[in-house]
């Protein structure tokens, strides 16, 4: 009885575990349930995601051979991928220094856009061949099917955004190095425009400073140019410093031609009429041209050669022709140009000379600054002028003789004084062999002459300026004879050959002409200077006759009406040459007063002593004022101030000329005033 009794409870046991069991069982169901049910949304999205995750985890579950075969080319190229990301993220770190002010540390800012360059060029020769290897990778995977199409699609699409990464240098460091050069341009820019002075200096100065002007740089102002030269020419922008040099250089040289006042060089052709009106210009041209070239232009030249001298010659030298264009030396040559284009006058030769020494006085320098290829503007330029200048010299010099023979054909003065062409050519002709222009007209024709494979004598100029002469003695008989008027003629040939002589004698072509030619000049000057008083002044004494005047008792009457009647005849003749005279000249101050004093002793004396012993008869008389027009004193004051030149000018001389080199209505006279 005792064994059923207790399997029953053995078996109630079992049951109460089995509900037990159950129980749980149905608690945690009811658990999952409820997890299950709060989990749903998460299921869905993991739906969603297992075509990817399958495609992600697709290589794992290639076969082992394959897994292990990628893994070499896997770690060959992520390697040099991972050391291209380390030096793209060393460049974004070199972004703070290199967008900093360079003023501040030049030299650590182009060490640092050095190492940069240096940076960049590694991107630019590896990365390519990172890609590469990428993209060996992503075809070996596809060829052992290690990677579904999606990921690989995916795989190729990165790469050819970075392929095209790759080929546009510029996204390397997102324009990073741009910006640092356009910097450094600023601060080339900076340097020179903070050291770029203008030289100081005034016009009355020029030809007081023997030296060559000094560098206007600093030489560490220069270093820092050439250091910051050497990165930009590393980087293709050499010649975008040249032009900031060239604008900032130039701007300087024009600053410090300002206070030259060289508004004349701007002169056209058809703003003067003859070259008299600029000759003052001339001068100064001459001053200015070699300042700026001694000083200015020599100093941009040395300049140039300091700053540039590691880029090679043809840099600077091109940088400096630059320089002397845009400065203005072409400004200066073009001035030299219309000078030469000018109306055609016997003055011009002098000027065009001048022109010609000053540029011969700077041929050396010349030749040195703008004697290379890039100054070839310059050069031709300077070329063309010259061979205007000794053309037009030339052509004028041979042209003077035929010049002053067709002015024979004009009448002489009326006043009988010295015509404007003797003086002007008398005084030309002394200039043309004298010591300033006697060398240089002998340069310029015999250089004229082997243009022309002609010879020319070493004495030639001479013989044609003593040619020139004669020819002007062979134009005074001509002129004297075209007086109507015998006396003026005599006057004339007294002024005029005395004029020669005076302005000839002891110069080198009175020397050339001779002792003998000057004498018989002055006799000359003497013989017409006789016959001129002998045939006027000289016959008035005669007027005053004493014939008849012998006072006797009971004769005053008769001796009074005589000495009226002679009275009245010389007052007469007296008044009515000297209104003709008084409008005659004796230019020459000497040989006036030397005149007037010879007429004076001529008339005066016999005046006085005629008014002392006849004059009583006539003054008592109440109309005595009729007879006795003149004092003594007055009549010598009227006689000695005869002849004095009055301000006013000869009537021109002009006439065609045989050849059209000179043009018609050349007027030698009116250029005296430049040459006397």
């Amino acid at each position: 009885m005792a064994e059923p009794a207790g399997g029953v409870a053995r078996g109630i046991q079992s049951l109460i575990s089995a509900r037990n069991s159950l129980k749980s069982s149905l608690e945690k169901s009811k658990a999952i349930g409820l997890a299950l049910e709060k989990t749903s949304p998460r299921f869905d999205e993991i739906e969603q995601r297992l075509p990817s995750l399958e495609a992600a985890v697709r290589p794992i579950r290639a076969d082992r051979e394959a897994l292990v075969a990628v893994g070499g080319h896997i770690n060959r190229a992520v390697g040099p991928a991972a050391t291209i990301l380390k030096v793209f993220d060393a460049v974004h770190g070199l972004e703070k220094s290199l967008l900093s002010d360079p003023k501040n540390d030049l030299s650590s800012y182009l060490s640092v856009l050095k190492r940069l360059e240096e940076a960049l060029r590694f991107l630019g020769e590896n990365c390519g061949l990172a890609i590469q290897w990428l993209e060996d990778i992503v075809e070996y995977l596809e060829d052992h099917s290690v990677a579904d199409e999606k990921y690989l699609s995916s795989l190729k699409k990165s790469l050819r955004g970075l392929r095209e990464f790759q080929q546009d240098k510029a996204r390397l460091d997102g324009g990073l190095k741009d910006a640092a050069l356009d910097k450094l341009e600023n601060e080339f820019r900076r340097l020179l425009q903070d050291n770029s002075v203008p030289l100081p200096m005034a016009s009355s100065s020029l030809g007081d400073q023997p030296c060559i002007a000094p560098s206007q740089l600093p030489v560490t102002v220069i270093h820092k140019l050439q250091a910051i030269l050497g990165r930009l020419r590393a980087n293709n922008r050499l010649d975008k410093c040249v032009s900031v040099y060239v604008e900032v250089r130039s701007s300087n040289v024009r600053a410090s031609l300002q206070a030259l006042d060289l508004d004349y060089l701007d002169i056209s052709v058809n703003e003067f009429n003859d070259v008299q009106s600029i000759e003052g210009y001339i001068s100064q041209w001459g001053n200015h041209l070699e300042f700026a070239v001694k000083h200015l232009f020599e100093a941009e030249f040395k300049l140039c050669n300091d700053v540039f001298e590691r880029f090679g010659s043809n840099v600077w030298m091109d940088c400096f022709s630059k320089i002397a264009a845009q400065a203005g030396m072409l400004a200066f040559l073009r001035f030299g140009k219309t000078v030469t284009d000018s109306k055609t006058d016997p003055i011009k030769l002098l000027k065009l000379l001048d022109i010609f020494t000053s540029l011969n006085k700077l041929r050396a320098d010349f030749n040195r600054l703008f004697g290379g290829q890039a100054c070839v503007e310059i050069q031709n330029y300077t070329r063309d002028l010259i061979k205007k200048l000794i053309d037009g010299a030339a052509e004028i010099f041979w042209e003077l003789l035929v010049q002053v023979e067709i002015q024979k054909q004009i009448p002489p003065p009326s006043d009988g004084g010295v015509p404007r062409l003797v003086s002007f050519v008398t005084d030309y002709c002394n200039k043309l062999i004298g010591d300033k222009y006697k060398s240089t007209l002998t340069q310029v024709l015999l250089i004229h002459k082997s243009w022309r494979s002609e010879r020319f004598q070493e004495n030639q100029l001479t013989v044609e300026v003593l040619r020139i002469i004669k020819m002007i003695e062979q134009n005074m008989d001509a002129w004297m004879k075209a007086y109507p008027d015998q006396t003026l003629a005599h006057f004339f040939g007294m002024n005029n050959h005395w004029h020669l002589y005076k302005n000839l004698k002891g110069t080198r072509i009175g020397d050339k002409l001779g002792d003998s030619w000057l004498k018989e000049h002055d006799q000359y000057k003497e013989y017409y200077a006789t016959v001129f008083l002998r045939d006027s002044w000289g016959k008035l004494p005669s007027h005053l006759s004493r014939e008849g005047l012998i006072l006797f008792s009971g004769g005053h009457a008769t001796a009074r009406d005589l000495v009226k009647k002679r009275l009245k005849s010389f007052n007469d003749a007296f008044e009515e040459m000297y209104k003709k005279q008084s409008a005659w000249v004796v230019p020459e101050k000497d040989l006036r007063d030397r005149v007037c004093q010879q007429i004076v002793q001529a008339v005066v004396p016999v005046y006085r002593s005629y008014m002392q012993n006849y004059g009583p008869l006539v003054e008592k008389d109440a109309s005595s004022s009729k007879y006795v027009r003149y004092t003594v004193v007055a009549l010598e004051k009227m006689l000695s101030s005869l002849y004095v030149p009055r301000p006013m000018r000869y009537g021109s001389f002009k006439g065609t000329p045989p050849s059209e080199k000179l043009k018609s209505d050349v007027d030698l006279r009116r250029t005296t005033s430049a040459v006397v």
